[in-house]
């Protein structure tokens, strides 16, 4: 009998070390259900790139929205940066292009992917 809540307990134990209510875990794993990292301006998604860019020429909006968990939203959507993280034009390349997110300090480029919300 006492085998049996062993291996119950463990069990338990196993499950529920999975489960996290720890906030800090939404900013490292922010888009886990998502296919990929990105932010949403002006109707079209931009995928985050690894590259970062110096050359910013003007604010052109910021996230009005933030969510982690999938599904369609309105607005300067993104499932990585907090409301209010600024958007930027990058001189010398269109918008229609790619833009420049406010990380840091620093302007991450994100690479425009196509029309929000359409598959």
């Amino acid at each position: 009998m006492r085998l049996k809540y062993f291996f119950f307990s463990l069990i338990a134990i196993a499950f529920l070390s999975g489960c996290s209510n720890d906030s800090s875990a939404n900013i490292n794993n922010s888009s886990a259900e998502w296919a990929f990292k990105f932010v949403v301006w002006d109707g079209y998604i931009y995928r985050l790139s690894d590259e970062y860019v110096d050359d910013i020429v003007e604010e052109i909006g910021e996230v009005t929205n933030h969510s982690v968990i999938e599904d369609t939203y309105s607005g300067n959507f993104s499932n990585v940066y907090e409301k209010g993280t600024k958007y930027y034009a990058i001189q010398g390349i269109s918008t229609e292009e790619a833009i420049a997110i406010e990380e840091e300090g620093k302007y991450r480029k994100a690479i425009r992917d196509g029309k929000y919300g359409e598959k």
